[in-house]
């Protein structure tokens, strides 16, 4: 996935209003959902997301294999 795409998808995901959780699948199989908006951090290709209990994951448009939510729902603008 490149960078840019990287970046646009979870901004979407993380824009949605309401928001809605959405699962982040490695290229190495790992899955974690994202379960609040205020949990992710990106920038320039990377990501950092801190899950319950405060475990941080981080990982990068290299190691995404894909994004499992619903942007469908997602009003314009």
């Amino acid at each position: 996935m490149t960078a840019d795409n990287f970046e646009h998808t979870l901004q979407a995901f993380q824009e949605r209003s309401p928001f809605q959780p959405f699962t982040v699948v490695l290229i190495s199989g790992r899955q974690f959902e994202v379960d609040h908006p205020r949990a992710l951090v990106h920038r320039e290709g990377v990501a950092i997301f801190v899950g319950p209990g405060g475990v941080p994951v981080v990982f990068d448009h290299e190691g995404v294999e894909a994004f499992i939510g619903d942007l469908a729902e997602r009003p314009p603008g």
